[in-house]
Formats: C-alpha cells, sequence, structure tokens
C-alpha cells in the first residue's frame, strides 16, 4: 500500500516542477507567500528561523518562527503548497536538534542560533 501512495506522490511532485531552496532546520529562510485578496494577488515575505521540518514527500512541512513586536509568531506550510512562490536561505545555522522546540522559551540573544560557517 505505501508503494503505491508514495508513486502517486512522486509523480504529483514531478508533475509541479518546483525548485525547492535547501535548508535545514536552524536556517534563517525567508518565505514569498502569496496572498489573494479578493480578485487580487500579492506576494508577503515572512522571515524567521526553521524550527521543524516533519513529514515527507509531497505532504512535508515546515514551521518557521519569528518575533513581531516582541511576541513570537510561528506559520506552518507545506513544503509544495501553491501559496509558498519562493523559498531564500538568508544564513545557515548550525544546531544539534531536528525540532527547535526550546527556542519559545527562550528571548533576546538566547533565542539566537549559531551561524554555520561554509
Amino acid at each position: 500500500m505505501h508503494e503505491i501512495i508514495e508513486k502517486i506522490e512522486q509523480e504529483q511532485k514531478e508533475q509541479m516542477n518546483k525548485e525547492i531552496a535547501s535548508f535545514n532546520v536552524g536556517d534563517t529562510i525567508r518565505v514569498h507567500n502569496l496572498i489573494r485578496e479578493g480578485n487580487r494577488e500579492r506576494i508577503q515575505i515572512y522571515e524567521g528561523t526553521v524550527m521543524q521540518r516533519q513529514g515527507h514527500g509531497i505532504r512535508e512541512t515546515f514551521t518557521v518562527r519569528k518575533l513581531s513586536n516582541g511576541v513570537g509568531v510561528e506559520k506552518t506550510w507545506p513544503l509544495y503548497s501553491p501559496f509558498v512562490a519562493k523559498i531564500e536561505v538568508v544564513r545557515h545555522g548550525k544546531v544539534r536538534r531536528a525540532k527547535l522546540n526550546y527556542l519559545r522559551d527562550r528571548v533576546g540573544k538566547a533565542a539566537k542560533v549559531k551561524e554555520l560557517m561554509r
């Protein structure tokens, strides 16, 4: 059963022809989010730290956290969503965890992720 589902997902992924930037947990990214308001469309940029990536294939999602006016805001998108126009990697982070839930309790410099030098 799993092989059938994976085959269908692979076909859908190939039909999309969407190039996804290579990013990992801890990276700071800019997500160009397509917003529809009535009959108009615009792109809004959401910049923050990748908290987690989960799932696989066409169902993979990622969560980005940013501070907005001193309040932490997290947003989760499907990786292959039509509303994600583009993903830019601003800087690569050096982390040792797959999910950075501990950042929710931290404020200011304590919430920083070390930059990975390449």
